[in-house]
């Protein structure tokens, strides 16, 4: 039979007996610190290794995350309940239902979490029937609403086999963690062990990680290679998504690294600091609770994402505050970085950080407030919070809100695979709602409406000028106001796939040949004339560009290449260029190196022609420079 991984973690009010639970059900003591041993209360996260075999054979190893209960201690709580599966909800007989109890749920549901079995502790030491009441009457509406009650006792130990039996039936119907290619473990203990050097652990989501890898730290980008891996003690060549995964970095200084940063490997987008997300705050906060205040714009919180947590500052997008029961879209500003993507789930908590005030769901991490103001762009933000696993949905808003996306961005922003990313792009493509061109996809009315700009301007540009080879692809970018080089790149490469072509630094039309106007033809021959008179040494270019049009037809000559522009101030026709460049080859060939001097007398030629002409042959492979003479290449 196969073998399922997943992340269990403990919630619930202090005291009920979290720790002692998961000790029961692994043999593992998951306080680990001398002062959690001295207070006899869990301060810092725990950990310990579940293994469970379902009804059906299957063999599910789980890894147990123990938070801390206490109210001092949120912070630490949130850092274990960020990438887990289910959720061992703790209340005991003999309290009931407490403030911390409740706190955890709201966590929970801000994070998303959507199985939970609830261990009703200290059975024999209250009254289990009306404790169990009163916690699915406070369960009702949630996604807890129908988890399994289990009544047990660590002193007697009762329940504790149907409680596993509880977790290994939960977890077997439960889909283990997806694979979709962008490894993500959200580090949340760094240690150094003697021999080793620095170690690392925390939850792996979205991918694999390889013992020999190379890996990138964010958010200060620092790469590594991962010399081992372990989980729960045992050597592993490959880690799964949700494993519990310890690793070996010890290229990495301990003090270089700290709960909250990420480990990921490279190709992805850079970490950000502005995200627009949905918020949210509980209808289940009481009035007379601090927590229950509205949040209002400006407000700065704490967002709680992964292990990390980074002072935010809030700003809505419509209205100016949020109160309980009340979802709306913000900006939040973050004092540091992340690594998120959208779909990622977060917490927020007060200044103070006494009271959890709300959660919500990353709608882009890429989050410029400018983007998203009109009442298009934030329906479709809506859209995407409303189903956020609707690959399509995702690829087909961020392109409608953007106008255009990097396919590379459509992958790296979400929390998609790339052959999901791929297959939403080919169905929304088939349907004629985007277009692909070269790395760019890109909502099919505003590139039709981007095509027919581009072709106008062409035209126009070929009307005014007939006598230029093209438009200059810088005017046409700065005239487009297109600053992202990718989808200018496209739009060409889509023009020139059909009745247009790149030349150099220009695009024209296929069929168009440059000619000058009728009334400056006169001008030309009178340039050509005055070019010919002395072949290797004609007049200064000021002296041949004496006005506008004269300009007009020198630069019509040089780009249709019948012109060449030897130095600034220096042109001369090309069938004279290429004489002179025969004449400097042959009588070197003849005499060997030659100086400026004598290839002036050779050529009947001046030295304010033959310094640039030489250095022209120099850059061109022609001849080379040794001394103050002129050699053959």
């Amino acid at each position: 039979m196969t073998e399922k991984h997943f992340i269990i973690a403990t919630a619930g009010h202090v005291d009920h007996g979290k720790s002692a639970l998961v000790k029961a059900l692994t043999g593992t003591d998951p306080d680990r610190l001398p002062e959690e041993k001295k207070r006899q209360i869990t301060i810092d996260l725990g950990f310990a290794e579940l293994n469970l075999t379902a009804a059906n054979g299957e063999t599910i190893h789980a890894g147990i995350v123990d938070v801390p209960g206490h109210e001092d201690f949120v912070r630490n709580m949130i850092a274990g309940v960020g990438s887990i599966d289910l959720t061992l909800f703790v209340v005991a007989a003999d309290d009931g239902w407490m403030p911390q109890t409740e706190e955890h749920l709201q966590i929970l549901n801000y994070l998303g979490v959507q199985r939970a079995v609830i261990a009703l502790t200290k059975s024999d030491l209250g009254p289990t029937g009306i404790v169990t009441e009163e916690i699915r009457k406070q369960l009702r509406g949630t996604s807890f609403a129908q988890a399994a009650i289990v009544p047990t006792s660590v002193r007697t130990g009762e329940g504790i086999e149907n409680l596993a039996n509880a977790l290994a039936t939960e977890l077997a119907a439960a889909e283990p963690q997806r694979d979709i290619g962008k490894p993500r473990l959200f580090v949340d203990r760094v240690f150094t062990m003697r021999g080793r050097g620095t170690v690392v652990t925390g939850t792996l989501t979205g991918g694999q990680l390889q013992r020999g890898q190379q890996i990138i730290l964010y958010p200060m980008n620092l790469t590594a290679r991962i010399r081992s891996l372990q989980s729960h003690g045992h050597d592993l060549e490959v880690a799964q998504p949700g494993m519990r995964t310890a690793m070996n970095l010890p290229e990495v200084p301990v003090d270089q690294i700290k709960r909250g940063d990420v480990v990921t490997v490279a190709g992805f987008a850079a970490v950000n600091s502005t995200l627009v997300v949905l918020l949210e705050k509980s209808p289940r906060i009481a009035r007379d609770n601090a927590a229950a205040r509205p949040l209002k714009t400006g407000l700065s919180v704490y967002l709680h994402h992964g292990t990390s947590r980074v002072a935010a500052r809030i700003t809505y997008l419509e209205s100016s505050r949020l109160v309980p029961g009340e979802k709306t879209i913000a900006q939040l500003k973050l004092a540091s970085p992340i690594f998120a993507f959208a779909g990622d789930r977060f917490v927020i908590r007060d200044p103070s950080e006494q009271h959890t005030i709300a959660g919500g769901l990353v709608l882009t991490p890429d989050g410029d407030h400018a983007k998203f103001r009109d009442e298009q762009k934030r329906s479709l933000l809506v859209a995407r919070a409303a189903a956020p696993a609707d690959v399509a949905l995702w690829v087909r808003s961020e392109i409608a809100l953007r106008g255009w996306a990097a396919s590379k961005m459509l992958l790296n922003q979400s929390h998609f695979s790339a052959s999901e990313i791929a297959g939403a792009v080919t169905r929304l493509q088939r349907d004629d709602k985007i277009v692909l061109r070269e790395q760019i996809a890109a909502d099919a009315e505003l590139w039709r409406q981007l095509r027919l700009q581009v072709i106008t301007l062409i035209d126009e540009a070929h009307k005014q000028n007939p006598e230029r080879a093209g438009l200059d692809l810088n005017e046409l970018r700065s005239r487009l106001r297109i600053q992202e080089s990718d989808l200018f790149e496209a739009l060409t490469v889509d023009l020139c796939a059909g009745d247009f072509v790149r030349k150099g630094s220009v695009i024209a039309r296929a069929q168009h040949r440059p000619a000058l106007p009728a009334e400056l033809q006169p001008i030309e021959r009178k340039i050509r004339e005055a070019l010919a008179q002395k072949r290797f040494d004609p007049p200064p270019r000021r002296e041949i560009e004496s006005d506008s049009h004269a300009r007009q037809v020198v630069r019509f000559l040089v780009e249709n290449g019948e012109m060449i522009e030897v130095a600034p101030d220096v042109i001369l026709l090309r069938k004279n260029f290429e004489s002179m460049k025969s004449r400097v080859t042959e009588f070197i060939a003849e005499n060997g190196p030659a100086t400026v001097s004598e290839l002036r007398q050779a050529l009947g030629s001046s030295r304010r022609i033959m310094v640039p002409l030489l250095e022209k042959l120099d850059r061109d492979g022609v001849t080379r420079r040794v001394g103050d003479k002129r050699g053959l290449r």
